[in-house]
């Protein structure tokens, strides 16, 4: 099976140059593995959307999965704190 291409919605950037460098380096290597399994035992899919979320401490990512191009878009990165607003 091939990998997915992995791209970022606009707004994903400035919702990362909020994160601390610190985590910014895990929460990467986190999206990067998506390429090769897009929906990981430890991904939810939110219920009213079309999007799956993973986590990475108190960071939650979101995306979509697009299976007939092999494609995921990161559509929010975020703290859990404001990421649900």
């Amino acid at each position: 099976m091939a990998g997915y291409e992995i791209y970022f919605k606009e707004s994903v950037w400035k919702d990362i140059r909020r994160i601390a460098k610190a985590d910014l380096k895990r929460i990467l290597s986190r999206i990067e593995r998506l390429g090769a399994e897009p929906r990981p035992s430890s991904c939810e899919k939110l219920s009213d959307q079309e999007l799956y979320r993973i986590r990475q401490g108190k960071i939650r990512i979101f995306y979509s999965i697009q299976d007939n191009e092999l494609t995921i878009w990161i559509v929010k990165v975020g703290h859990r704190k404001s990421v649900y607003r």
